[in-house]
């Protein structure tokens, strides 16, 4: 008995792990595709808001920490992810962004400061990143990297975002967290006529609730999950991009976007993300 009850415990954990959208590799099934109609929209320059899914156009500033990221494969394609600017000279990213299964990241371009992704604001071009070196890509584990920059000044619009110094106990369950990005604002459709820097504020949840969408394998202590009731959520090309919180009267930063569902953004299952308190060590090593 004890053994079909580990058996029983097995499969549902391994089915649960099948709900990962990237189960699929994120570069090969989303970035790349996305960068070619994000470009084609904007040189389309039809622009008047937009949303992540079901949110709002973000007005310049309202995310100065936010870097759009611009990806140069190894294989020649453009993929693109989402950024967090922490200090004058480092950005945070998702792992996956620079690396997955079936491709290697050559060069990231940060766009910073700009509410388009291919035009306007700050850009700085770098090849030094820095994965963890725990990260696996299937699970997904420890999906965190620090992008290494030529030294950026602030502005009105470009301004870093506040690690969670001193939260180390704060789960942050119950908290209302902002999420920003360029990516895909529905599934299984093309890009809006309105395509522009997006945000949504979304629930943080136990990863308790979190586990029975995608197993413990995957949500483990260090991934924070937040609700994605109404059809609101991150999507595809928000990855490594910023969910951060009011802190005082700072932003603070604790989650780097990292996976959703397979079967779309718009179907109310979580999403996850990594948890910074739980890498907070590892990143201040390397500011």
């Amino acid at each position: 008995m004890k053994l079909l009850v580990v058996v029983v415990a097995l499969f549902a954990a391994v089915l649960a792990e099948e709900n990962l959208l990237f189960y699929k590799d994120y570069h090969e099934d989303i970035g790349i595709p996305l960068a070619a109609k994000i470009k084609a929209r904007e040189e389309a320059a039809d622009f008047d808001g937009s949303r992540i899914t079901g949110g709002n156009a973000a007005a310049l500033g309202a995310h100065p920490h936010v870097g759009g990221l611009i990806i140069s494969l190894v294989s020649g394609a453009t993929s693109v992810c989402g950024s967090s600017l922490i200090s004058n000279t480092r950005a945070v990213t998702a792992a996956h962004c620079w690396r997955t299964i079936l491709h290697q990241a050559r060069q990231f371009e940060v766009v910073l400061g700009s509410l388009t992704l291919f035009t306007g604001g700050t850009r700085v071009t770098t090849t030094s990143v820095e994965v963890h070196g725990s990260y696996l890509s299937v699970p997904l584990m420890n999906d965190i990297a620090i992008i290494n920059l030529s030294w950026v000044t602030y502005t009105n619009a470009i301004q870093p975002v506040a690690l969670p110094i001193g939260e180390a106990n704060n789960n942050f369950v119950g908290a209302w967290a902002w999420a920003a990005g360029f990516g895909a604002t529905a599934d299984n459709v093309g890009i809006s006529n309105n395509q522009f820097l997006s945000e949504v504020s979304l629930q943080v949840i136990t990863n308790a609730v979190c586990q029975q969408t995608y197993g413990a394998l995957t949500v483990t202590a260090s991934v924070i999950c937040v609700a994605t009731t109404n059809g609101r959520s991150t999507c595809g090309g928000d990855s490594g991009g910023p969910l951060w919180v009011w802190n005082g009267n700072q932003r603070t930063l604790i989650g780097i976007t990292s996976f959703g569902h397979r079967d779309g953004c718009q179907r109310n299952y979580p999403a996850g993300f990594a948890r910074v308190t739980s890498h907070l060590a590892w990143i201040q090593a390397r500011l």
